[in-house]
């Protein structure tokens, strides 16, 4: 569910009409509702609450800093991987006690950073880096609270790209190796083991890859404790896919994922921890964009229009699915046309959708891409040197600018030419 719903036939934002922020912004925008991102995360409280539980926001989804302060202001946790993301989260008044570090290529600079704010958990991924780790904590005289982000050669039967807990992808340890790697961790300086971490991958629709992936971590929990470990947390990772399709069934709601926790390792007694993204903020946000022109081809017809895939990658990237519909409701009964949708960028693959259904649009008509709230503004680029696209976010009948669209001059300043030239 969300608050993007039509209102006296225009879309609205919770009670704000898109209309109108475009009328005062300028397109192509991002907007995302405050109670959509509020209603998320508590559905994920509500389907834990069987448990000592933290959600962790996976901030790689939307790292704007007014999106982290309302997760963060309802309790939520935030899973970061990177220095940059971790300092957003710092920044949003998210104390350390409540950051996860993962990610597969942290630098000693950056364990630096976190150290230097105590956060919750660093789950490790490699041999190199938990010595890396150790050494940087020694050096501080402090201790590092660490997990092991076992791999467990599961299909997430996810894209490609997004899927992350094969034994051919880069994340994790492979599971079989795991108790050597724990007890190699409990022998050195500055590491304290909490738990094990796990996540197989993002916008999964079937519970059963995380159940098989949940029974090993399980299987593990009990092995590692009769060595002699403390396994006290169990971060699960995130990855529960959104209905990007609104025809297709819909993915197992968070209450089912709960459900499906608790019979495979409630029995263990561990605080669990989960970092889910897009299911929290997919859905909250949209991008709306106007059309330039209506082109006639031969073969087709092109609505071309001002957002392109410099602003929202993921159709070009992943050939992903996006829901559009016109900001001004259509007609009951009208006859649809169709379009291929693509942006105005010197790219053949800057296109967002082929012989796509709509009712049909002019010049200057709005148009709204649902499911944009995730891995849309912060996977944007300056691709044809074209500005990064304003975000906005709505809360009732409020709204405001987030973050601003760059001038040009902006732009331009940030590039120096050297005296030599």
């Amino acid at each position: 569910m969300d608050h993007f719903l039509y209102r006296e036939g225009v879309l609205h934002a919770e009670d704000v009409a898109i209309t109108e922020i475009a009328a005062q912004v300028g397109t192509p925008f991002y907007v995302y509702s405050a109670a959509t991102l509020k209603r998320h995360i508590g559905l994920f409280n509500e389907a834990l609450a069987w448990a000592d539980h933290l959600v962790c926001f996976a901030v790689k989804s939307n790292s704007n800093l007014a999106v982290l302060k309302l997760l963060g202001d309802m309790g939520a946790g935030m899973d970061v991987v990177s220095g940059g993301e971790l300092r957003r989260a710092v920044a949003a008044g998210v104390p350390g006690d409540r950051i996860v570090f993962s990610g597969v290529g942290k630098t000693r600079e950056e364990m630096q950073l976190a150290l230097s704010h105590d956060i919750r958990q660093f789950n490790l991924e490699s041999e190199p880096e938990y010595r890396a780790l150790s050494a940087v904590a020694s050096e501080m005289g402090v201790t590092a609270r660490v997990a092991v982000r076992v791999n467990p050669d599961v299909d997430a039967k996810t894209h490609e790209k997004i899927s992350t807990g094969k034994s051919d992808n880069k994340f994790g340890i492979p599971i079989d190796r795991a108790r050597e790697v724990y007890a190699e961790i409990a022998a050195l300086p500055g590491l304290k083991v909490v738990g094990i971490d796990v996540h197989i991958g993002s916008q999964l629709t079937d519970l059963e890859p995380f159940r098989l992936a949940y029974q090993k971590v399980a299987e593990l929990t009990e092995a590692l404790r009769e060595d002699g470990h403390e396994i006290t947390r169990l971060d699960l990772g995130g990855g529960l896919g959104i209905p990007y399709e609104r025809s297709n069934d819909a993915p197992p709601l968070p209450i089912e994922y709960g459900q499906m926790v608790q019979d495979t390792v409630g029995y263990l007694g561990c605080e669990i921890e989960i970092e889910p993204g897009r299911l929290i903020s997919g859905n909250a946000g949209i991008m709306v964009s106007s059309v330039i022109y209506v082109k006639q081809g031969e073969a087709r017809d092109f609505l071309i229009i001002d957002a392109a895939m410099n602003d929202l990658v993921r159709p070009s990237m992943y050939a992903a699915y996006h829901d559009i519909i016109p900001v001004n409701e259509a007609t009951p009964g009208v006859e649809q046309a169709e379009y291929d949708i693509v942006g105005p960028i010197c790219e053949t693959g800057d296109t967002f959708a082929k012989s796509r259904n709509l009712a049909p649009l002019k010049d200057d008509d709005l148009v709204a891409f649902r499911s944009a709230g995730a891995y849309g503004a912060v996977m944007a680029s300056e691709y044809n040197s074209r500005p990064l696209i304003p975000e906005v976010l709505v809360s009732g009948d409020q709204f405001a600018v987030i973050r601003a669209r760059p001038t040009y001059e902006e732009m331009l300043a940030r590039d120096t030419i050297p005296e030599w030239i």
